[in-house]
């Protein structure tokens, strides 16, 4: 919400650096290479936590890439980002948002796949290749589902809510063949019966643990968004859609000739 103040803002991306280091060194790094249930957190973490954490910290203005409020001409000091909100303001269609949902989902299934989960714990240097990707693509797609000034979300209350929950259920539904898989899904993860944690718990914890945290991120976009469409009788930003369209579709077409007349030349 906008009441987000300055400082929450400013702990959020403290937070989102305090977790990106976390889940990048020792011990979680190292355990992620042993225990499935490691891995399912440092992956969660790249691909919800953080872009999440960093989106509501609007760190935009900080970084100088968008004018600071108060301070010279509007004009003159906008930044890249300011543009940006403003292509975003002009360009409202759904379509432009299901690009990054699209865009994230692919990136977040490509690196839950076997092989590419083999691959980072065989190859330490992919660890942070994934790291940069997830937390991009999550950057994307966390834009249009929450405000981060001066960007806002091209979408309603009612269609951020839905988003949200389909989101969700992608990654719920990566936790269900997970826990419910019979067979080990990530074979890289080796276990010695009666040592240690076995392989079916350490299945069961990896699935809560991908359920727990898309619940925790998720939920309160759908109920806040859902809450929001509720209370809203009219979205503020209807008209000025309306308005844009109608100008980009008037300067599209060609003017119409003058009405043609039948009465003879004069002298």
């Amino acid at each position: 919400p906008r009441a987000i103040s300055g400082r929450m803002r400013a702990w959020s991306l403290l937070a989102a650096a305090v977790a990106c280091l976390a889940v990048l060194a020792p011990p979680l790094a190292t355990l992620s290479r042993r225990f499935e249930y490691a891995a399912s957190l440092q992956f969660c973490v790249l691909a919800i936590v953080i872009p999440a954490l960093v989106t509501v910290g609007a760190p935009w203005r900080r970084m100088g890439l968008a004018a600071q409020l108060g301070t010279g001409e509007p004009g003159a000091a906008a930044g890249r980002v300011d543009r940006m909100a403003d292509r975003r303001l002009r360009h409202p269609e759904l379509v432009r948002t299901l690009w990054f949902v699209v865009l994230d989902l692919s990136a977040v299934v490509a690196w839950r796949t076997p092989g590419a989960v083999t691959a980072v714990a065989r190859y330490g240097w992919l660890a942070p290749v994934e790291a940069a990707s997830l937390i991009a693509f999550g950057l994307g797609l966390w834009l249009e589902l929450v405000e981060s000034p001066p960007l806002v979300p091209r979408s309603g209350p009612l269609r951020r809510a839905v988003l949200a929950a389909v989101i969700m259920w992608v990654f719920w539904v990566d936790a269900y063949v997970v826990g419910l898989s019979n067979a080990d899904w990530y074979r890289n993860f080796h276990h010695v019966a009666g040592h240690g944690l076995s392989a079916a718990a350490d299945q069961q914890i990896a699935a809560a643990v991908l359920w727990f945290v898309a619940a925790a991120m998720f939920v309160p976009i759908v109920f806040w968004s859902a809450l929001q469409w509720i209370r809203s009788e009219e979205n503020p930003d209807a008209e000025l859609y309306r308005l844009t369209k109608m100008e980009r579709r008037s300067s599209a077409q060609p003017p119409s000739p003058g009405p043609r007349t039948n009465a003879p030349p004069g002298p």
